[in-house]
């Protein structure tokens, strides 16, 4: 699975069994309530970009571990039929599960049964080498084991691949790391622990940036509360604002903006498309339920998403 010219990217991250439940408000203590829409299927944060590039037609390979039991086969099989390539997928253990509970419009709360056998060790990526054999990106889910992420952008490094890093790099390895990494993209919360303090507003996002250039990467991607994604450069910064459509399901969103960032960059060194690309993916993304993504619509002669 690459590209005409040999190239893939590759997708370090969580694979897991998404759960998604839908309801009309939470129930009391003691009580219950009905579900008014369920769905079950491939997710992880991993596995949802993976979905993403491969929606948008990039080939894409996916190193990550799912159990020995029927939701690893599962998953494994609903990967297959996306077009993801998972040679580099490890089974060990029980397959993590991951319960997206949407009670309101845009409200949800998450539940998680990660086990520990269920994250990338190095000797994994030992024995998924030859995925990267012919990646010219790798992205990298920073909520992996810092010996792994380490290990994982330095590979990359020697192979002349881009590496992009989704999240706040544990501050133990935090200089080493973005001194590895060539596109940081972090969340709100994640932008605070980086920040190691509020970031509030463009301005705060954009200073934040700004330090973070310094360290290592090339572009940065913040989130911004109530204001959208800001993108820093050396020469420049673009906002893009929160798309107006309605939001059912805020799960996903950043994952299928990394996927729309990376692919966007694999298209055309236009930082300001590759980011508009994103911001698409996202504000598709939040349209639905659960953290798997459509982006067909936004592939190159694609339907638009459903």
């Amino acid at each position: 699975m690459t590209d005409e010219d040999g190239t893939c990217v590759v997708v370090v991250g969580q694979i897991g069994r998404d759960l998604v439940l839908r309801t009309d408000g939470l129930p009391p203590v003691g009580g219950s309530v009905d579900v008014g829409e369920r769905w079950e299927g491939l997710g992880g944060k991993g596995a949802n970009q993976a979905v993403g590039l491969a929606q948008l037609g990039v080939p894409v390979r996916l190193v990550g571990v799912v159990g020995e039991d029927r939701a690893g086969d599962a998953v494994l099989r609903r990967a297959g039929r996306d077009g993801i390539g998972t040679a580099g997928v490890v089974r060990r253990g029980r397959t993590a599960l991951l319960v997206d509970l949407v009670d309101g419009p845009g409200s949800r709360r998450l539940l998680e049964d990660v086990p520990p056998e269920g994250l990338v060790s190095v000797a994994d990526l030992e024995r998924a080498r030859t995925a990267f054999a012919a990646a010219d990106t790798v992205s990298l889910q920073l909520q992996q084991p810092s010996a792994t992420l380490l290990a994982a952008a330095r590979l990359a490094r020697r192979r002349g691949a881009r590496v992009v890093a989704d999240g706040a790099p544990d501050p133990a390895v935090r200089g080493e790391l973005l001194g590895l990494v060539d596109v940081l993209r972090a969340d709100a919360a994640e932008a605070e622990l980086l920040a190691d303090r509020p970031v509030r507003s463009v301005r705060d996002a954009r200073a934040l940036g700004h330090r973070l250039l310094a360290a290592g990467p090339s572009l940065v991607a913040l989130a911004v509360p109530g204001e959208g994604d800001l993108l820093v450069w050396p020469d420049g910064d673009l906002l893009l604002p929160l798309a107006d459509v309605p939001v059912a399901d805020p799960t996903g969103a950043g994952d299928a903006f990394v996927a729309g960032l990376v692919a966007g960059l694999r298209r055309d060194p236009d930082v300001r498309a590759a980011g508009r690309l994103a911001a698409a993916a996202a504000g598709a993304t939040v349209q639905r339920l659960g953290g798997r993504p459509d982006l067909s619509g936004l592939a190159p002669g694609g339907r638009s998403p459903g």
